[in-house]
């Protein structure tokens, strides 16, 4: 662990959701926008965050992370933070890589896909367009 303040922070991306960790030497709290983990609602998206932990075993006892994360709906922002706790993690301790790596790329390598832009003359549709009906 760095001397400069002994703080870790990482960021995780999402679609539009941007997360924001925190790391510092504690008794295994995580706080997701000033809300602990445990309060954390709905419940699948809870254990999808705490994942990271879990695979860290021991060393997650041994910090406490504070995460802010805004932007995009609960998938994408459980997604960002769940990369930005991996990536303060694998700061902290970096024998951690290859664990989430062989669990779920996911955990430290943001999935860069949006949702496709609407063309025009498509009434709001990414792809399908009015079909033409001269010749």
């Amino acid at each position: 662990m760095t001397k400069k303040n002994d703080l870790i922070q990482t960021s995780g991306k999402r679609k539009t959701a941007v997360a924001r960790a925190t790391l510092k030497k504690g008794k295994g709290r995580l706080i997701v926008n000033s809300t602990p983990i445990e309060l954390f609602k709905p419940e699948f998206y809870a254990l999808r965050i705490k994942e990271p932990m879990i695979l860290a075993g021991n060393v997650a006892n041994e910090v406490d992370i504070n995460v802010s994360v805004f932007g995009g709906g609960f998938s994408s922002q459980t997604d960002a933070v769940r990369i930005a706790i991996s990536k303060a993690l694998v700061k902290h301790k970096p024998n951690l890589k290859q664990v989430f790596l062989d669990y779920d790329r996911a955990m430290l390598v943001s999935d860069v896909r949006f949702k496709e832009v609407s063309k025009p003359n498509s009434q709001g549709q990414a792809r399908s367009k009015r079909q033409k009906s001269y010749r």
